[in-house]
Protein backbone atom coordinates (compact mmCIF):
# COMPACT_ATOMS: atom_id res chain seq x y z
CA UNK A 1 0.00 0.00 0.00
CA UNK A 2 1.39 3.66 -0.61
CA UNK A 3 2.17 5.51 1.90
CA UNK A 4 0.19 9.40 1.59
CA UNK A 5 2.87 11.98 1.89
CA UNK A 6 2.43 14.01 5.10
CA UNK A 7 1.94 17.67 4.11
CA UNK A 8 3.51 19.99 6.70
CA UNK A 9 1.13 22.70 8.15
CA UNK A 10 3.64 24.65 10.33
CA UNK A 11 4.59 27.11 7.11
CA UNK A 12 1.23 29.19 7.94
CA UNK A 13 1.66 32.91 8.53
CA UNK A 14 1.93 32.80 12.28
CA UNK A 15 0.21 36.04 13.13
CA UNK A 16 -3.05 35.60 10.25
CA UNK A 17 -2.99 31.86 9.38
CA UNK A 18 -2.36 33.01 5.84
CA UNK A 19 -0.22 31.30 3.50
CA UNK A 20 2.68 33.64 2.08
CA UNK A 21 3.84 33.48 -1.50
CA UNK A 22 7.20 31.68 0.07
CA UNK A 23 4.97 29.18 2.17
CA UNK A 24 3.30 28.17 -1.32
CA UNK A 25 6.87 27.56 -2.93
CA UNK A 26 8.02 25.97 -0.01
CA UNK A 27 5.00 23.35 -0.40
CA UNK A 28 5.50 22.69 -3.96
CA UNK A 29 9.20 21.39 -3.37
CA UNK A 30 7.29 19.38 -0.69
CA UNK A 31 4.29 18.04 -3.40
CA UNK A 32 5.54 17.75 -6.42
CA UNK A 33 7.45 15.70 -8.66
CA UNK A 34 11.05 16.16 -8.59
CA UNK A 35 10.95 17.13 -12.63
CA UNK A 36 8.14 19.58 -12.16
CA UNK A 37 8.56 23.21 -12.96
CA UNK A 38 8.43 24.75 -9.22
CA UNK A 39 7.69 28.26 -9.11
CA UNK A 40 10.85 29.69 -7.18
CA UNK A 41 13.01 28.45 -10.14
CA UNK A 42 11.13 30.47 -12.91
CA UNK A 43 13.17 32.69 -15.36
CA UNK A 44 11.06 35.68 -14.07
CA UNK A 45 9.48 38.40 -16.28
CA UNK A 46 10.73 40.32 -19.32
CA UNK A 47 9.80 43.47 -17.22
CA UNK A 48 10.61 43.90 -13.65
CA UNK A 49 8.02 44.37 -10.90
CA UNK A 50 8.21 44.85 -7.13
CA UNK A 51 6.24 41.93 -5.58
CA UNK A 52 4.64 44.34 -2.88
CA UNK A 53 1.77 42.48 -0.10
CA UNK A 54 -0.36 44.92 -2.39
CA UNK A 55 0.37 43.09 -5.47
CA UNK A 56 -1.05 39.62 -3.90
CA UNK A 57 1.45 37.91 -1.79
CA UNK A 58 -0.86 35.16 -2.00
CA UNK A 59 -0.38 33.75 -5.23
CA UNK A 60 2.33 32.38 -6.54
CA UNK A 61 3.94 33.79 -10.08
CA UNK A 62 1.89 30.96 -12.78
CA UNK A 63 -1.03 31.84 -10.13
CA UNK A 64 -1.12 35.13 -11.45
CA UNK A 65 -0.06 34.53 -14.86
CA UNK A 66 -3.43 32.85 -14.69
CA UNK A 67 -5.10 35.41 -13.40
CA UNK A 68 -3.46 38.10 -15.85
CA UNK A 69 -4.92 35.61 -18.64
CA UNK A 70 -8.35 35.06 -17.49
CA UNK A 71 -8.88 38.97 -17.08
CA UNK A 72 -7.58 39.90 -20.49
CA UNK A 73 -9.84 41.22 -23.37
CA UNK A 74 -8.32 38.72 -25.36
CA UNK A 75 -9.00 35.67 -23.34
CA UNK A 76 -12.86 37.25 -23.01
CA UNK A 77 -13.00 37.27 -26.68
CA UNK A 78 -12.55 33.57 -27.35
CA UNK A 79 -16.08 33.22 -26.78
CA UNK A 80 -17.47 34.41 -29.83
CA UNK A 81 -14.41 32.44 -31.91
CA UNK A 82 -15.37 29.63 -33.80
CA UNK A 83 -14.27 26.10 -32.68
CA UNK A 84 -15.75 24.39 -36.03
CA UNK A 85 -19.16 26.17 -35.90
CA UNK A 86 -19.80 30.13 -36.09
CA UNK A 87 -21.33 31.58 -33.63
CA UNK A 88 -24.73 31.71 -35.24
CA UNK A 89 -25.37 28.39 -35.56
CA UNK A 90 -26.60 27.82 -32.55
CA UNK A 91 -25.62 28.21 -28.91
CA UNK A 92 -25.21 24.42 -27.69
CA UNK A 93 -21.85 24.28 -29.90
CA UNK A 94 -18.24 24.26 -28.66
CA UNK A 95 -16.50 27.71 -29.00
CA UNK A 96 -12.93 28.66 -28.67
CA UNK A 97 -13.54 29.82 -24.66
CA UNK A 98 -15.20 26.75 -23.76
CA UNK A 99 -12.80 24.43 -25.66
CA UNK A 100 -10.08 26.29 -24.05
CA UNK A 101 -11.98 25.82 -20.46
CA UNK A 102 -11.83 22.01 -21.41
CA UNK A 103 -8.34 21.85 -22.31
CA UNK A 104 -7.03 23.71 -19.45
CA UNK A 105 -9.50 21.15 -17.26
CA UNK A 106 -8.28 17.62 -18.64
CA UNK A 107 -4.66 19.63 -18.08
CA UNK A 108 -5.26 20.31 -14.99
CA UNK A 109 -5.88 16.33 -13.83
CA UNK A 110 -3.28 15.07 -15.75
CA UNK A 111 -0.96 17.58 -14.22
CA UNK A 112 -1.89 16.57 -10.38
CA UNK A 113 -2.56 12.82 -11.45
CA UNK A 114 1.63 13.34 -12.24
CA UNK A 115 2.92 15.57 -9.70
CA UNK A 116 3.54 18.33 -11.81
CA UNK A 117 2.77 22.33 -11.37
CA UNK A 118 -1.30 22.24 -11.71
CA UNK A 119 -0.87 26.40 -11.75
CA UNK A 120 1.53 26.37 -14.46
CA UNK A 121 -0.22 24.18 -16.34
CA UNK A 122 -3.90 25.34 -16.00
CA UNK A 123 -2.12 29.06 -16.95
CA UNK A 124 -0.50 27.55 -20.39
CA UNK A 125 -4.30 25.86 -20.73
CA UNK A 126 -6.10 28.82 -20.53
CA UNK A 127 -3.40 31.05 -22.55
CA UNK A 128 -2.81 28.50 -25.66
CA UNK A 129 -5.31 29.50 -27.84
CA UNK A 130 -5.86 33.61 -27.36
CA UNK A 131 -3.74 34.16 -30.78
CA UNK A 132 -6.57 32.31 -32.57
CA UNK A 133 -8.41 34.56 -35.52
CA UNK A 134 -12.35 34.52 -35.79
CA UNK A 135 -13.76 31.63 -37.37
CA UNK A 136 -11.22 28.93 -36.09
CA UNK A 137 -8.67 27.55 -38.63
CA UNK A 138 -9.91 28.86 -41.62
CA UNK A 139 -9.65 32.29 -40.57
CA UNK A 140 -6.01 31.43 -39.68
CA UNK A 141 -5.54 30.20 -43.34
CA UNK A 142 -6.62 33.05 -44.69
CA UNK A 143 -4.69 35.73 -42.87
CA UNK A 144 -1.40 33.09 -43.35
CA UNK A 145 -2.03 33.60 -46.62
CA UNK A 146 -2.51 37.17 -46.71
CA UNK A 147 0.42 37.70 -44.83
CA UNK A 148 2.93 35.19 -46.99
CA UNK A 149 5.21 37.95 -48.05
CA UNK A 150 5.33 39.89 -45.24
CA UNK A 151 6.52 37.90 -41.72
CA UNK A 152 3.34 35.38 -42.08
CA UNK A 153 1.01 34.47 -39.62
CA UNK A 154 0.36 31.55 -37.14
CA UNK A 155 -1.85 31.50 -34.56
CA UNK A 156 0.77 30.50 -31.45
CA UNK A 157 3.23 32.91 -32.60
CA UNK A 158 0.50 35.84 -32.64
CA UNK A 159 -0.73 34.50 -29.04
CA UNK A 160 2.68 35.64 -28.34
CA UNK A 161 2.31 38.46 -29.68
CA UNK A 162 -1.29 39.19 -27.55
CA UNK A 163 0.67 38.55 -24.44
CA UNK A 164 3.47 40.33 -25.13
CA UNK A 165 2.90 43.96 -27.16
CA UNK A 166 -1.25 44.03 -27.94
CA UNK A 167 -2.94 43.51 -24.62
CA UNK A 168 -2.27 47.16 -23.07
CA UNK A 169 -3.50 46.36 -19.26
CA UNK A 170 -0.50 47.92 -17.04
CA UNK A 171 0.57 51.26 -16.75
CA UNK A 172 4.55 50.26 -17.02
CA UNK A 173 4.79 47.57 -19.77
CA UNK A 174 3.00 46.71 -22.90
CA UNK A 175 0.90 43.05 -22.80
CA UNK A 176 0.41 40.93 -19.83
CA UNK A 177 4.13 40.03 -18.73
CA UNK A 178 4.00 36.63 -18.24
CA UNK A 179 6.34 34.47 -16.99
CA UNK A 180 8.92 32.96 -19.30
CA UNK A 181 7.40 29.43 -19.01
CA UNK A 182 4.31 30.24 -20.01
CA UNK A 183 5.37 31.85 -22.66
CA UNK A 184 8.15 29.26 -23.59
CA UNK A 185 4.99 26.48 -23.16
CA UNK A 186 2.76 28.59 -25.27
CA UNK A 187 5.12 29.25 -27.81
CA UNK A 188 6.36 25.33 -28.55
CA UNK A 189 2.69 24.10 -28.02
CA UNK A 190 2.57 21.94 -30.81
CA UNK A 191 -0.18 19.49 -31.77
CA UNK A 192 -1.10 17.91 -35.81
CA UNK A 193 -2.38 21.35 -36.12
CA UNK A 194 0.39 23.59 -35.06
CA UNK A 195 4.22 23.51 -34.91
CA UNK A 196 5.23 27.17 -34.64
CA UNK A 197 8.83 28.22 -34.66
CA UNK A 198 10.06 31.49 -32.85
CA UNK A 199 13.50 32.46 -32.25
CA UNK A 200 13.58 33.36 -28.88
CA UNK A 201 13.24 29.90 -27.51
CA UNK A 202 15.96 27.63 -28.10
CA UNK A 203 14.44 24.90 -30.26
CA UNK A 204 16.67 21.89 -29.36
CA UNK A 205 14.77 22.27 -26.05
CA UNK A 206 11.49 20.14 -25.14
CA UNK A 207 8.75 21.99 -23.71
CA UNK A 208 8.12 21.27 -19.49
CA UNK A 209 6.19 18.92 -19.19
CA UNK A 210 3.32 20.99 -17.66
CA UNK A 211 3.14 22.58 -21.63
CA UNK A 212 3.10 18.63 -22.94
CA UNK A 213 0.39 18.48 -21.01
CA UNK A 214 -1.35 20.84 -22.21
CA UNK A 215 -0.67 19.45 -25.98
CA UNK A 216 -1.51 16.50 -25.29
CA UNK A 217 -5.08 17.44 -23.71
CA UNK A 218 -5.35 19.78 -26.50
CA UNK A 219 -5.57 17.09 -28.88
CA UNK A 220 -8.15 15.01 -26.18
CA UNK A 221 -10.26 17.70 -25.80
CA UNK A 222 -10.52 18.74 -29.52
CA UNK A 223 -11.20 14.92 -30.90
CA UNK A 224 -13.93 14.45 -28.72
CA UNK A 225 -15.48 17.47 -28.05
CA UNK A 226 -15.69 17.51 -32.05
CA UNK A 227 -17.31 14.23 -32.06
CA UNK A 228 -20.29 15.47 -29.90
CA UNK A 229 -20.59 18.52 -31.83
CA UNK A 230 -20.85 16.30 -34.72
CA UNK A 231 -23.26 14.52 -33.75
CA UNK A 232 -25.33 17.16 -32.55
CA UNK A 233 -25.19 19.15 -35.44
CA UNK A 234 -26.17 15.85 -37.14
CA UNK A 235 -23.65 15.85 -39.91
CA UNK A 236 -21.92 12.74 -38.23
CA UNK A 237 -24.12 9.96 -36.51
CA UNK A 238 -23.22 7.06 -34.04
CA UNK A 239 -23.91 4.60 -36.67
CA UNK A 240 -20.95 6.23 -38.70
CA UNK A 241 -18.75 6.33 -35.19
CA UNK A 242 -19.41 2.27 -35.23
CA UNK A 243 -16.90 1.45 -37.77
CA UNK A 244 -14.22 3.48 -35.32
CA UNK A 245 -12.57 0.96 -33.01
CA UNK A 246 -12.22 3.78 -29.55
CA UNK A 247 -15.91 4.62 -30.01
CA UNK A 248 -16.69 1.42 -29.92
CA UNK A 249 -14.62 0.58 -26.99
CA UNK A 250 -16.02 3.89 -25.02
CA UNK A 251 -19.83 2.84 -26.47
CA UNK A 252 -19.08 -0.92 -24.63
CA UNK A 253 -18.01 0.79 -20.96
CA UNK A 254 -20.77 3.15 -21.15
CA UNK A 255 -23.37 0.28 -21.79
CA UNK A 256 -21.77 -1.80 -19.01
CA UNK A 257 -21.80 0.94 -16.64
CA UNK A 258 -25.66 2.23 -17.34
CA UNK A 259 -27.53 -0.40 -17.80
CA UNK A 260 -30.29 1.95 -19.99
CA UNK A 261 -28.92 5.32 -21.27
CA UNK A 262 -31.86 7.05 -23.51
CA UNK A 263 -30.68 8.22 -26.39
CA UNK A 264 -30.19 11.98 -25.48
CA UNK A 265 -27.17 11.30 -23.02
CA UNK A 266 -25.96 8.28 -24.24
CA UNK A 267 -23.46 9.66 -26.95
CA UNK A 268 -22.09 12.53 -23.88
CA UNK A 269 -21.43 9.69 -21.82
CA UNK A 270 -19.95 7.59 -24.50
CA UNK A 271 -17.50 10.75 -25.10
CA UNK A 272 -16.58 10.76 -21.27
CA UNK A 273 -15.92 7.36 -21.31
CA UNK A 274 -13.37 8.27 -24.46
CA UNK A 275 -12.00 10.67 -23.04
CA UNK A 276 -11.04 8.85 -19.61
CA UNK A 277 -9.45 6.15 -22.29
CA UNK A 278 -7.26 8.44 -23.42
CA UNK A 279 -6.38 9.75 -20.91
CA UNK A 280 -5.56 6.96 -18.72
CA UNK A 281 -3.39 5.56 -21.45
CA UNK A 282 -1.49 8.65 -21.34
CA UNK A 283 -0.71 8.88 -18.14
CA UNK A 284 0.20 5.14 -17.56
CA UNK A 285 2.36 5.58 -20.68
CA UNK A 286 3.79 9.51 -19.55
CA UNK A 287 4.66 8.09 -16.11
CA UNK A 288 6.68 4.67 -18.20
CA UNK A 289 8.69 7.05 -20.74
CA UNK A 290 9.23 9.75 -17.41
CA UNK A 291 10.76 6.64 -15.13
CA UNK A 292 12.58 5.25 -18.11
CA UNK A 293 14.42 8.60 -19.24
CA UNK A 294 15.54 9.28 -15.71
CA UNK A 295 14.73 12.62 -15.74
CA UNK A 296 15.28 14.34 -12.38
CA UNK A 297 14.70 17.83 -12.45
CA UNK A 298 12.79 20.19 -14.94
CA UNK A 299 16.03 21.13 -16.93
CA UNK A 300 16.76 17.58 -17.68
CA UNK A 301 13.39 17.24 -19.48
CA UNK A 302 13.87 20.19 -21.70
CA UNK A 303 17.29 18.42 -22.73
CA UNK A 304 15.64 15.08 -23.18
CA UNK A 305 15.65 14.03 -27.32
CA UNK A 306 12.04 13.48 -27.20
CA UNK A 307 8.49 14.23 -25.64
CA UNK A 308 7.39 12.36 -22.42
CA UNK A 309 3.90 13.12 -22.20
CA UNK A 310 2.76 10.68 -25.17
CA UNK A 311 -0.03 8.07 -25.85
CA UNK A 312 1.44 4.72 -25.99
CA UNK A 313 2.18 3.32 -29.40
CA UNK A 314 -0.92 0.98 -28.74
CA UNK A 315 -3.12 3.74 -28.43
CA UNK A 316 -1.33 5.58 -31.50
CA UNK A 317 -3.03 4.13 -34.37
CA UNK A 318 -6.55 3.91 -32.64
CA UNK A 319 -6.10 7.57 -32.38
CA UNK A 320 -5.32 7.88 -35.73
CA UNK A 321 -8.14 6.29 -36.93
CA UNK A 322 -10.67 8.34 -34.94
CA UNK A 323 -8.70 11.65 -36.28
CA UNK A 324 -8.96 10.38 -40.06
CA UNK A 325 -12.94 9.86 -39.13
CA UNK A 326 -13.53 13.43 -38.38
CA UNK A 327 -11.12 14.75 -41.34
CA UNK A 328 -13.35 12.95 -43.25
CA UNK A 329 -16.81 12.40 -42.46
CA UNK A 330 -17.07 16.07 -40.16
CA UNK A 331 -14.29 18.55 -41.07
CA UNK A 332 -14.67 18.18 -44.73
CA UNK A 333 -18.50 17.48 -44.79
CA UNK A 334 -20.20 20.46 -47.30
CA UNK A 335 -21.64 22.80 -44.45
CA UNK A 336 -18.42 23.01 -42.64
CA UNK A 337 -16.91 23.70 -45.54
CA UNK A 338 -19.33 26.58 -46.39
CA UNK A 339 -18.83 27.65 -43.51
CA UNK A 340 -14.81 27.65 -43.90
CA UNK A 341 -15.16 28.98 -47.47
CA UNK A 342 -17.75 31.88 -46.75
CA UNK A 343 -15.14 32.92 -43.64
CA UNK A 344 -12.17 32.99 -45.88
CA UNK A 345 -13.79 35.45 -47.98
CA UNK A 346 -15.20 37.74 -45.23
CA UNK A 347 -11.57 37.78 -43.75
CA UNK A 348 -9.83 38.68 -47.19
CA UNK A 349 -11.96 41.62 -48.18
CA UNK A 350 -11.74 42.54 -45.11
CA UNK A 351 -7.84 42.51 -44.83
CA UNK A 352 -7.53 44.42 -48.42
CA UNK A 353 -9.98 47.01 -47.68
CA UNK A 354 -8.12 48.02 -44.50
CA UNK A 355 -4.71 47.47 -46.59
CA UNK A 356 -6.04 49.79 -49.70
CA UNK A 357 -7.42 52.50 -46.84
CA UNK A 358 -6.00 52.27 -43.55
CA UNK A 359 -7.89 55.37 -42.06
CA UNK A 360 -10.95 53.25 -42.19
CA UNK A 361 -8.64 51.43 -39.01
CA UNK A 362 -9.56 52.51 -35.81
CA UNK A 363 -7.51 55.24 -34.54
CA UNK A 364 -5.42 53.11 -32.08
CA UNK A 365 -4.54 50.76 -34.48
CA UNK A 366 -3.37 53.70 -36.96
CA UNK A 367 -0.92 54.88 -34.16
CA UNK A 368 0.34 51.33 -33.83
CA UNK A 369 1.23 51.58 -37.63
CA UNK A 370 3.56 54.50 -36.97
CA UNK A 371 4.87 52.37 -33.80
CA UNK A 372 6.01 49.65 -35.72
CA UNK A 373 7.32 51.83 -38.08
CA UNK A 374 9.08 53.65 -35.44
CA UNK A 375 10.10 50.31 -34.20
CA UNK A 376 12.07 49.24 -37.48
CA UNK A 377 9.37 47.77 -39.46
CA UNK A 378 9.23 49.09 -43.22
CA UNK A 379 6.02 50.83 -43.81
CA UNK A 380 4.05 48.40 -46.04
CA UNK A 381 5.00 45.09 -43.59
CA UNK A 382 3.99 47.57 -40.44
CA UNK A 383 0.82 48.30 -42.49
CA UNK A 384 -0.02 44.60 -42.97
CA UNK A 385 0.96 43.23 -39.36
CA UNK A 386 -1.51 46.17 -37.57
CA UNK A 387 -4.26 45.22 -40.09
CA UNK A 388 -3.44 41.01 -39.12
CA UNK A 389 -3.41 42.17 -35.33
CA UNK A 390 -7.09 43.96 -35.59
CA UNK A 391 -8.59 41.02 -37.69
CA UNK A 392 -7.14 38.27 -36.13
CA UNK A 393 -8.21 40.04 -32.94
CA UNK A 394 -12.13 40.37 -33.85
CA UNK A 395 -14.68 37.80 -32.84
CA UNK A 396 -17.37 35.57 -35.40
CA UNK A 397 -19.51 38.28 -34.82
CA UNK A 398 -17.43 41.27 -35.04
CA UNK A 399 -15.97 40.53 -38.14
CA UNK A 400 -19.46 39.88 -39.84
CA UNK A 401 -20.53 43.44 -38.44
CA UNK A 402 -17.50 45.17 -39.54
CA UNK A 403 -17.92 43.57 -43.41
CA UNK A 404 -21.85 45.17 -43.09
CA UNK A 405 -20.48 48.54 -42.28
CA UNK A 406 -17.64 48.64 -45.04
CA UNK A 407 -19.75 46.66 -47.99
CA UNK A 408 -23.15 47.26 -47.22
CA UNK A 409 -24.07 50.73 -48.43
CA UNK A 410 -26.93 50.97 -46.50
CA UNK A 411 -25.44 49.71 -42.94
CA UNK A 412 -24.43 52.70 -40.66
CA UNK A 413 -20.85 52.97 -39.93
Amino acid sequence: MTRRRQVSHTSAHPASGILSREDIAAREEELLAPYAMKARNTRGRTHDESETEYRGSTRGVYQRDRDRIIHCAAFRRLEYKTQVFVNHEGDNYRTRLTHTLEVAQISRGIARALGLNEDLTEAVGLGHDMGHTPFGHSGEDALRELMADHDGFEHNIHGLRIIDHLERCYPNFPGLNLSYEVRESIAKHKTRHDNPRVAEFDPSLQPLLEGQVVDAADEIAFNNHDIEDGLRSGIITPGQLSQVELWRQAAARADQAFKSLGSSVKPTQIVTFLIHILTIDLLENSIKKIRSAGVSNSEEVQAFGERLIEPSEEMQPKKKQLEDFLIHNFYCHYRVQRMASKAKRFITELFREYVRESHQLPPDYQARIEEEIAAGRPRQDALYRVVCDYIAGMTDRYAQEEYKRLFYPFERV
